[in-house]
């Protein structure tokens, strides 16, 4: 089990200036998300449309400003847990304890809930055979190439995910790329390579169509698939990989027997702390008099979350407001020399 001072559920713009502002105060923490990288909102729904409202950066892309807070935050060392969600939270005393879908434990005072409108889940496939197969045959995300070295595999979706890993794939692999329509939505230039490899018979491309059925018992054998003009085609097949898109959903945090506001989890508007000493929100997932769904917001949130996580991190020391300007603390723990 892992200690830290501070678990942040979330690793959107909130959650990670959220570690900053732990790290000057002398506080470790560690980042859980659901998604297989940092950005939250920022990077999954607008990573190249500009901001307007960050004080002063009069624009900048989500992309851009999650680079931006992850350089920020780099003199922290902080452990970054992607790709897993937290199913369990329990008490221990005056800790908490939190167990994600990886079976990994972590052991806080703190907990600050960052995370946005919920957590981002991939739309799964609706075929009632597929979740036995899934995590075994059938995947919603690539995590390790390696896994899917020669085989053959039937790729569903139409955007950029897809595209990209139909190309990536085709490397060493038979791909199949299946989508409902015969327009796609990813990137011009990848679908031009991908034309380009099914002209040579390397890619095979089935518009427009959808699964009908999943043929095998213990593992994949073959998938079916049903054209809209009522066709059906058989495709030898070992994997499946399904990029329908995200659902965002509020996952297990609804059955933390925190108060709700609707989608929302009511704080106080002093320190952010919800009904439970130590569990704190802050950022779209929060609700509270006067709530502005704002980035900006999110960060005023959490610098005065973190004052409270101080002091119950740290019970027998006094909490001090130092200016970073000033504090050759601070700096020092910045790396500034």
């Amino acid at each position: 089990m892992k200690k830290t001072d501070t678990i942040i559920i979330g690793a959107g713009p909130v959650g990670l200036f959220a570690v900053h502002q732990l790290g000057i105060k002398g506080l470790s923490s560690i980042v859980i998300d659901n998604l297989d990288k940092a950005g939250g909102q920022c990077i999954e729904l607008y990573p190249d449309k500009p901001i307007y409202d960050i004080p002063a950066v009069p624009e900048c892309t989500g992309e851009e400003l999650t680079k931006k807070l992850l350089e920020q935050i780099k003199p922290f060392n902080t452990d970054f847990f992607l790709n897993e969600r937290v199913e369990e939270v329990k008490q221990d005393k005056e800790n908490w304890i939190i167990k994600t879908n990886n079976n990994n434990e972590f052991l806080a005072p703190n907990i600050i809930i960052a995370g946005g409108v919920g957590s981002f889940e991939p739309r799964k496939l609706s075929n009632k055979d597929a979740e036995q197969f899934e995590n075994k045959y059938i995947f919603y995300a690539v995590r390790d190439k390696e896994k899917f070295k020669n085989k053959n595999i039937s790729i569903f979706g139409g955007g950029d995910s897809a595209l990209d890993w139909a190309l990536e794939l085709s490397k060493f692999s038979n791909i199949s790329l299946i989508h409902r329509r015969d327009e796609f939505r990813g990137a011009p230039h990848t679908l031009a390579e991908i034309k380009k490899l099914e002209s040579k018979g390397k890619i095979s491309i089935k518009t427009p169509s959808q699964l009908d059925s999943i043929e095998g018992e213990k593992k994949i054998n073959s998938i079916t698939i049903k054209f809209n003009d009522g066709k059906k085609e058989k495709i030898k097949t070992d994997i499946i990989l399904s990029f329908f898109g995200l659902v965002m959903k509020l996952g297990p945090i609804a059955k933390w027997g925190l108060n709700m506001n609707k989608k929302t989890i009511d704080v106080n508007s002093q320190n952010f702390e919800t009904n439970k000493k130590g569990i704190f929100a802050a950022g779209d997932i929060c609700s509270y008099p006067g709530k502005l769904k704002l980035i900006l917001s999110g960060f005023h949130e959490v610098a005065l979350a973190s004052v409270e996580c101080f002091k119950r991190a740290r019970p027998n020391e006094k909490y001090r407001f130092e200016f970073t300007t000033s504090s050759k603390t601070i700096q020092s723990r910045l790396g500034k020399k």
